[in-house]
């Protein structure tokens, strides 16, 4: 099986470390960061397989991130985990490139199965 690389952005230290370790445990190899900045300077070394990130974060909030990941990574899929699920997040969310959407707190097992199924879908591309 292939290491499923990702990279969990969450600006909740605590949210950020309990989902890394219990996504760690499951087989996933993943890179934290707690703000915008340092996801960006994580990604500038390492590519990752799905980015994982939080909506609402300060400096910089989760859209944003996403279309400068996105836009130096075009190949990555992204989830988006949110405590304000809302339809216009939903739809700004898809149009900057998200392909998942879950509230938080997320069932880690749900977005472990969303995880497989995005880097699977990338493995069939390739």
């Amino acid at each position: 099986m292939t290491e499923r690389k990702v990279l969990l952005i969450d600006d909740e230290l605590d949210f950020l470390e309990a989902l890394s370790e219990r996504m760690r445990n499951r087989g996933l190899n993943v890179a934290t960061a707690a703000s915008a900045k340092e996801a960006i300077q994580i990604a500038q070394r390492e590519t990752y397989d799905v980015l994982v990130l939080d909506l609402n974060m300060p400096e910089m909030d989760g859209l944003e991130t996403l279309k400068i990941l996105k836009g130096n990574n075009p190949g990555i899929h992204v989830i988006i985990l949110t405590g304000h699920a809302t339809v216009e997040n939903g739809i700004s969310a898809v149009l900057s490139g998200a392909e998942e959407i879950l509230e938080k707190p997320s069932n880690v097992d749900v977005l472990i199965r969303k995880i497989e199924k995005l880097v699977t879908k990338k493995m069939v591309k390739v």
